[in-house]
């Protein structure tokens, strides 16, 4: 019998100690044989670090001496991985539980064909569990967007069973094949936060890898929606970071657009006039600093004026 597939499962850790150990929890009940578990802390001042060594002594546990974000902190994860021989590597968020059969239908879809990438599950709210918060994503070349697959729909075998190709997966669980990462390379550090994996899973694609949706694998994600869309950090790397996007991919006219006229300038003109949305000033703020910031080149962590 062929020995199955090395599989290293990467759980960045950034002052989120209680649903890190949930993650890690369902993760001790995969059945799929041939995986080991790092946890890359990104200088966490919770405590997080002893108390996952103590819980989980099997786990490795690798320290940042600083939050790196999600690009940085996970690139640290892969580079181990690749060293220590991983035929994939799964970046997995740690605020998310896993369906036992998750990891194994990944693998065996990846192990299928040799064209496979990248290869993500179906993640539904944890508070909502048979509702869907992303089945892969898409993405609109011509407004510069995109989406999640899905979004909000409650699962009633709307996207079968068998492997889907997609745009994207998010980074919130993806499998990436080893020679992915020696070929393309890893995640673009200047990003920090939110949609480096996109970028990423552009240029798989352009590689002449699949990005593989797997309906079967199943996952749980606690995320809050309205608290991210109301948060001026988020909003600063949203917005700064789909322009970098487009900047990263070589996007068309019509997309930068869009992008900066149709939908940018008319929320900034919005939260400016309109009575109903001075409670949407610091957003207006982080929106202005983040175009500001991308017109300047100014990548990575940033903190957003008050």
């Amino acid at each position: 019998m062929a020995k199955l597939p090395q599989v290293t499962v990467i759980v960045l850790n950034w002052n989120g100690l209680n649903d890190t150990l949930d993650c890690l929890e369902s993760l001790d009940q995969l059945d799929y044989p041939n995986y080991k578990v790092v946890v890359v802390d990104n200088g966490s001042v919770d405590g997080s670090v002893p108390v996952i060594r103590e819980r989980f002594p099997a786990v490795t546990i690798i320290e940042n001496d600083e939050n790196l974000g999600y690009a940085g902190g996970n690139n640290v994860g892969l580079r181990y991985a690749v060293t220590q021989g991983a035929d994939y590597a799964l970046l997995l968020n740690n605020d998310t539980v896993v369906d036992p059969a998750f990891l194994c239908i990944l693998v065996d879809a990846a192990e299928a064909d040799p064209g496979v990438g990248v290869a993500g599950p179906t993640i539904y709210y944890h508070e909502r569990p048979d509702v869907i918060w992303s089945a892969g994503g898409a993405i609109d070349w011509q407004r510069g967007s995109t989406q999640m697959v899905g979004l909000d729909e409650r699962d009633e075998g709307q996207f079968g069973e068998e492997p889907r190709t997609v745009d994207f997966v998010t980074g919130c669980a993806m499998l990436v094949r080893r020679t992915v990462m020696e070929q393309v390379g890893l995640l673009d550090e200047r990003f920090f936060a939110y949609y480096e994996e996109t970028e990423w899973c552009v240029r798989v694609a352009r590689a002449g890898y699949k990005i593989l949706h797997m309906p079967l694998a199943r996952m749980w994600h606690k995320i809050s929606p309205s608290a991210q869309a109301d948060s001026p950090l988020v909003h600063y790397y949203m917005t700064r970071n789909r322009l970098l996007f487009l900047k990263a991919t070589g996007a068309g006219p019509g997309a930068w657009l869009h992008t900066l006229f149709a939908e940018y300038l008319r929320t900034l003109v919005s939260w400016s006039v309109r009575p109903r949305w001075r409670c949407k000033q610091a957003q207006r703020r982080a929106m202005l600093q983040a175009i500001g910031d991308t017109w300047r080149g100014r990548w990575g962590k940033q903190h957003i004026t008050a």
